[in-house]
């Protein structure tokens, strides 16, 4: 194809996903058991793209350590936003090593192949800057998009009506003329966004709008997590062997190096990532994700959770609506009963969503903790025996009876 380079967005903190953001950037949360940037890459390895340039920014050591210099044969080079100044500000930074057309994606989004290809058979037919658009009953979150024979007649941040129902997918085509447009671009509160950019572009042109139904899943708030894996599971884009043992249900992915007792059962969709343990008599799934080197004891059971790298749930505990950071250590007997639940974000209230607990990176509970529905705790803190965990607890904090 014509466009063999992309820019990856990923230098967002994503605050509202505290306190799983406290360590690491967006893109490098779990969609079910991988980092969301992974499946970006993934898809614009599939659509024939050669050389992927990524904007980093918070905790940008996360994701130069975890990728390097390639992913899949495909070579990675790393550009700063040292502040965050909006998405036109970061694309920015990629200007001095982009010769030619791109790709600009977003990487704190999962996106699959063919909305890339979709972009780039747009770009390629029309030769005008083109963009991907998804229906969506709910787009107060994004940015609408108006169509006009194809062409992108409005857009609009986070519309308050409901009168929208196509979204801004944060894929796009562009030639390296963008560049230009977003330094000729007025800053809005210091900041440059690429969708003040775009709207020159119409002003000047046209662009393209691509209505696509690629696979599109994103994650504003922690207990979307456990959205983005039930959506990833339902579709098997995770990266395991699907499991040939008898007796499993349909939809259940272990890797090859993960150890599942015999008398444990496995109920799809479900993933165990690479390393993990599954002890005897444990009951994983459905539509559970174990992260690398993750330990389920004897007896434990986890439903409709996401366990992140080198978690530890020890005997007899259950988990349902779960979602843990890394290295996190859950004693015997541990209870996250499950939502729904009022979750407070900053300092709104969120009514009835699906959560029982984040439990973010390196906390530590003793035996016979429990949690109530839509409890987050912070990294670092230590939940001591016996305690009931609620609300927000804050980083490092010691909660003893």
């Amino acid at each position: 194809m014509s466009i063999d380079t992309a820019v990856v967005l990923a230098a967002g903190e994503g605050t509202r996903l505290r306190p799983l953001t406290r360590n690491r950037p967006k893109p490098m949360l779990p969609a079910a058991n991988r980092p969301i940037l992974e499946y970006v890459f993934d898809a614009l390895v599939s659509a024939d793209v050669r050389e992927i340039v990524v904007v980093v920014g918070y905790k940008r050591g996360r994701v130069q350590d975890h990728f390097g210099p390639a992913y899949e044969g495909v070579e990675i080079e790393y550009v700063t936003q040292h502040k965050q100044l909006g998405s036109g500000h970061a694309l920015l930074q990629a200007r001095e090593v982009v010769d030619g057309p791109a790709l600009v994606v977003n990487g704190d989004r999962v996106v699959d192949a063919d909305i890339v290809r979709d972009v780039v058979d747009e770009f390629e037919r029309s030769g005008d800057p083109s963009m991907a658009v998804l229906e969506r009953p709910e787009t107060s979150q994004y940015g609408a998009v108006v169509l006009h024979e194809g062409d992108v007649a409005e857009l609009v941040e986070k519309p308050e009506t409901d009168e929208y129902r196509l979204i801004n997918a944060g894929v796009y085509a562009f030639e390296s003329s963008v560049f230009d447009a977003i330094d000729a671009t007025e800053r809005s509160d210091g900041e440059l966004a690429l969708t003040d950019t775009i709207g020159r572009l119409m002003d000047d042109g046209r662009v393209r709008g691509i209505r696509t139904e690629g696979m599109w899943v994103d994650a504003t708030y922690p207990w979307d997590l456990l959205a983005v894996a039930d959506e990833v599971l339902a579709r098997g884009h995770v990266d395991e062997p699907a499991s040939g043992d008898g007796g499993r249900d349909a939809g259940v992915w272990v890797d090859p190096v993960a150890t599942v007792h015999d008398t444990a059962v496995l109920q799809g969709p479900v993933v165990v990532g690479p390393d993990c343990e599954v002890g005897p008599g444990a009951v994983v799934g459905p539509n559970a994700a174990l992260g690398q080197n993750v330990t389920v004891g004897a007896n434990a059971t986890v439903r409709n959770s996401v366990l992140d790298t080198d978690t530890r749930v020890e005997s007899g505990s259950t988990l349902i609506d779960a979602v843990t950071g890394q290295d996190v250590t859950l004693g015997a007997g541990t209870v996250v009963p499950g939502g729904p639940a009022d979750v407070r974000v900053g300092r709104q209230v969120f009514e009835d969503q699906r959560l029982g607990a984040v439990v973010a990176d390196r906390v530590t509970a003793e035996g016979d903790a429990s949690f109530s529905p839509g409890t987050l705790v912070g990294p670092g803190a230590h939940i001591g025996t016996s305690v009931r965990a609620s609300g927000r607890i804050a980083s490092r904090a010691e909660v003893t009876r």
